[in-house]
């Protein structure tokens, strides 16, 4: 144990990686980039999560932004319904009051679990186990080096078992990068969890023309007809369409798609 953590210590000592959201890990700050950075690099994320902030530097004003607004802000990082979910939340957050632990965390639109013991330790420095793709590959190169179809239950164990509880927040820091640069350097093994599961790839898939079809209309309302003209021949179009209207994303108004308000 005491070799693990001289490791991951070194290397974040001195390769730490500098983001926005670190030099001031607020609770707004936190809750945005953790929703940000679900299944998006963190390379996407930074410029976007700038501009965001700057365009909603608090959670009053982006809770009442009118939706349109902030998925207009959030076009470039995908899946879309994420936007949503931190709009309500933030509605959710500036009615109810911020929310402090786990079980009030996971209540709001978009947080799972995971997401929500994350928040946990990065806003509130807090000891909170939790395991996602890059811690999965860190104790699996430490600790299960060889193996296959290790389950999340005996990664979070050790997990549990190695936080270091006076520095949770930079702890966690430091096992974030610790695993890009495993997965940088060729040593990716999430292959070998029981849980991982490979994300489809972007290009020819309904989630890129469900993108495609919210970046036309941040740009503005459009017409059913003209929007048809612009995409009508791709067979993704017709249910990508119908589901950002069936989740809120897109609405129309008199033959006019507009992104909700």
């Amino acid at each position: 144990m005491d070799e693990f953590h001289d490791t991951i210590w070194g290397y974040y000592r001195t390769h730490a990686r500098p983001m926005p959201w670190r030099d001031a890990p607020t609770f707004y700050n936190v809750l945005i980039s953790e929703l940000m950075l679900q299944q998006t690099q963190v390379s996407r994320v930074e410029p976007k999560f700038v501009a965001f902030t700057q365009r909603f530097p608090s959670m009053i004003e982006l809770a009442q932004a009118p939706l349109a607004d902030v998925m207009s802000q959030w076009v470039g990082l995908g899946y879309n319904r994420r936007a949503k979910y931190l709009h309500e939340a933030s509605r959710l957050i500036v009615k109810n009051g911020q929310p402090r632990g786990v079980a009030e965390l996971v209540a709001l639109p978009g947080v799972g679990k995971n997401t929500a013991a994350a928040i946990m330790n990065y806003a509130y420095n807090s000891a909170t186990p939790f395991v996602e793709t890059n811690i999965r590959t860190v104790y699996i190169e430490s600790f299960f080096k060889g193996k296959v179809d290790i389950t999340d239950r005996q990664i979070l164990d050790l997990v549990t078992t190695t936080i270091d509880y006076e520095h949770p927040r930079e702890w966690f820091w430091a096992l974030m990068d610790y695993g890009a640069h495993l997965k940088a350097s060729g040593l990716a093994n999430t292959a070998s969890s029981h849980h991982y599961r490979r994300q489809t790839p972007l290009a020819g898939s309904v989630r890129q023309m469900r993108g495609w079809i919210v970046r036309a209309l941040a740009g503005g309302a459009l017409s059913r007809a003209r929007l048809t003209r612009q995409f009508g021949d791709d067979a993704r179009f017709t249910g990508a369409l119908s589901a950002l209207q069936s989740e809120g994303l897109v609405t129309e108004t008199n033959g006019t798609l507009h992104l909700t308000k």
